[in-house]
């Protein structure tokens, strides 16, 4: 991994502020430098339950209340990651930090409505 066990106990909490913590569980996983800066992924038992729920299958009571449930993998070996861990400013880190985070939103169709909005004018400004 090419950030420090520190660089990452210090950006936990930071990545956790731009997503809701009752949907995502931030986990940092030292992954090639060209894969993804983060990725959304289910587990594949909330994802079966999930669908068996919708079948009207057994259990539906019990997961019916269940909420989703996803990981925000991040990927601590991505130049961009590291980037953001050693950025100075906590305006541009915020910035960089929630581009990532709507990214890997957006990669999974998940970013939707004023969210969308934002990211694309956010995108916009960055760009300019």
């Amino acid at each position: 991994s090419k950030l420090s066990k520190k660089q990452e106990e210090k950006m936990q909490p930071l990545i956790e502020g731009q997503v809701e913590k009752e949907k995502f569980m931030v986990q940092f996983e030292s992954m090639p430098e060209d894969d993804a800066p983060m990725m959304i992924t289910q587990s594949e038992f909330m994802r079966r339950m999930k669908e068996q729920q919708a079948m009207g299958g057994g259990g539906g009571m019990m997961m019916g209340q269940m909420p989703d449930m996803f990981n925000l993998v991040v990927n601590s070996n991505h130049p961009l990651i590291v980037k953001i861990a050693e950025e100075k400013t906590k305006k541009n880190r915020e910035k960089l930090l929630k581009q990532t985070v709507d990214l890997a939103l957006l990669s999974q169709g998940m970013l939707k409505g004023e969210d969308l909005t934002t990211f694309i004018n956010r995108s916009l400004e960055l760009i300019d």
